[in-house]
């Protein structure tokens, strides 16, 4: 059974409740050895893809992901990038903002790691934590001395349409952009917060904080919801991705990237009459 992209994308102008969506499917792999196979069929196809990506230096693609705590966005981007070549591929993990980002606009930080033309940039969180966690957490947005913060309701409005504007931007340059929600249940995030707390190599994975942030767990909810809802477009969809099943998650993520690239139509350029010209003598030069 082959994921199908369409099933877990949020189209334009969709009304998004998250408490309807699902954080666990039926696997697209029958057995372990079976997701290894497609895993690895999805890698191979995604290392051609890339290539031709790199050689025509035409489009870049920008892969956003963003999630609750353990929902597995590490891994996620570990597994399914495995196979890209270094050189045409960028990870960029955002954590809490230094005080000369807090001293610029919400998005500057993200931006100045946007992929060129050719290269893959993967945004492990981004420029959405400032409608998501600083929503949240309020008093965040207060400590960024924002004029006008006092109206606190417009922010959000105003702030997703920065960020639809920036993305409708970026399209029209040459950007393709992917965002993916991982989407855990509070269960499944317990159980893997404790297989942190009892295996002495994740220990390192979670502190007071992390259970401090699970008493605002519907909040995040509703904030996800609102920010999926107000920016998910035709042009920078987002797709919410059954996160409980780490594996399905994973070969879901890849398809979508897949059909992503696929859509492009790549093809690796073709020679000039002059650079013909040109490595007929190089040839020449070589076997003489």
């Amino acid at each position: 059974m082959k994921a199908r992209s369409k099933d877990f994308r949020v189209r334009e102008g969709q009304s998004v409740r998250l408490q309807k969506w699902p954080t666990r499917i039926a696997p697209v792999y029958r057995s372990k050895e079976g997701y290894e196979r497609l895993l690895e069929a999805h890698r191979e196809r995604l290392r051609s893809l890339q290539d031709r990506l790199f050689a025509s230096n035409r489009y870049a693609i920008l892969l956003i992901f963003q999630a609750m705590d353990a929902a597995g966005k590490d891994g996620a981007i570990s597994h399914v990038m495995s196979g890209l070549n270094p050189q045409g591929s960028r990870v960029y993990s955002f954590k809490h903002p230094t005080p000369e980002e807090l001293r610029h606009d919400f998005l500057w930080r993200t931006t100045r790691y946007l992929p060129e033309r050719g290269q893959i940039g993967i945004f492990n969180r981004s420029y959405y934590e400032e409608v998501l966690i600083v929503r949240v957490h309020p008093e965040i947005l207060r400590a960024e001395g924002i004029p006008g913060v006092e109206e606190e309701a417009s922010v959000w409005k105003e702030r997703y349409r920065s960020i639809t504007e920036l993305e409708k931007h970026l399209v029209r340059n040459g950007t393709r952009i992917v965002k993916f929600f991982l989407h855990l249940s509070k269960e499944e995030q317990r159980g893997r917060f404790l297989d942190r707390i009892d295996t002495p190599e994740k220990n390192w994975k979670i502190g007071p904080a992390d259970l401090e942030e699970r008493k605002f767990w519907r909040d995040y909810q509703r904030a996800y919801a609102e920010c999926l809802e107000a920016t998910s477009t035709d042009e920078a969809p987002w797709y919410i991705v059954p996160a409980d099943d780490k594996e399905n998650a994973r070969l879901i993520i890849s398809q979508v990237l897949l059909d992503t690239l696929e859509r492009l139509r790549l093809s690796y350029p073709k020679p000039t009459p002059e650079h013909r010209k040109e490595l007929r003598a190089m040839r020449h030069q070589l076997t003489k």
